[in-house]
């Protein structure tokens, strides 16, 4: 009796990096890059959750590298790419996920905070590309992908500094994209909505802090922004960066797509 042969995972071979992968949207790119084939170097704070999160990487039949990794400080990310590199052999995709979100009025914003999400939202996707771009260039190869928002298409009431740093972002995006064209390396964003994550989940806190709603009513609140009436899962996003890192995707760079439930149209 023939049996037919089992389908060549899409991204066999490929080596990718993934911060902030020790738990919601990064955990979900970590695992489905894993099950496409793709072996994983892991990069986070939190070096318990990295290793449950390279656990089930493995489980999946792939290689998983772990190294603890502060964005912001770009000493710690240029030992983070060495080590990724030299333990790969390589780096075909880079998922940039590292990130955080607060709300504050801008009247008596905090200064501190104001810097703190720059560095974190966008300085450290500056320093973790420029370290890890350099092999891409080498090997004429490469996948880049930004983990942005909607906030990065519009404004928004008390998002002064996320959304600043997301509208940034996108600029980062498209300026990598024009200029490693020839390189056969693309760079593409993804803009979520709210997603089902510990990230949404303090934002739903900060609004029954800030309004006294009951937890039920700021969830509605925030699912009301989408035509769809729901919250964004971790695997849709997920999903939508394993296609943007596939060779059939060569095409698409420079881009920022949204997964909002039709939120925002543009």
């Amino acid at each position: 009796m023939s049996t037919t042969p089992a389908a060549t995972p899409p991204l066999q071979q490929r080596r990718a990096v993934v911060t902030g992968a020790s738990r919601g949207i990064g955990r979900a790119i970590a695992l489905a890059l894993a099950a496409a084939g793709a072996d994983v170097a892991l990069s986070a704070r939190s070096q318990a959750d990295l290793e449950q999160v390279a656990a089930e990487v493995q489980a999946l039949g792939r290689r998983a590298l772990i190294h603890t990794c502060d964005v912001t400080n770009p000493t710690e990310v240029a030992q983070m790419a060495a080590a990724v590199i030299e333990g790969l052999g390589g780096v075909d995709i880079l998922v940039n996920n590292a990130g955080i979100s607060a709300s504050h009025r801008f009247l008596d914003h905090p200064d501190e905070a104001w810097h703190n999400m720059l560095a974190i939202n966008l300085t450290g996707i500056y320093y973790v590309t420029k370290a890890i771009i350099p092999t891409m260039v080498a090997q004429n190869y490469g996948r880049i992908i930004n983990i942005a928002s909607i906030a990065a298409k519009i404004g928004a009431r008390y998002l002064v500094a996320y959304s600043t740093t997301k509208h940034g972002v996108i600029g980062l995006t498209r300026s990598l994209a024009a200029e490693f064209v020839s390189n056969n390396i693309t760079v593409n964003a993804i803009c979520p909505g709210y997603v089902d994550t510990p990230m949404t989940e303090r934002s739903v806190s900060n609004i029954m802090a800030r309004t006294g709603m009951s937890e039920e009513k700021a969830l509605a609140a925030l699912t009301a922004t989408t035509p769809q009436q729901r919250l964004i899962e971790s695997e849709e996003v997920a999903d939508l960066t394993v296609f943007l890192a596939l060779e059939n995707s060569k095409g698409i760079t420079g881009q920022a797509i949204n997964v909002d439930g039709g939120a925002v149209m543009y």
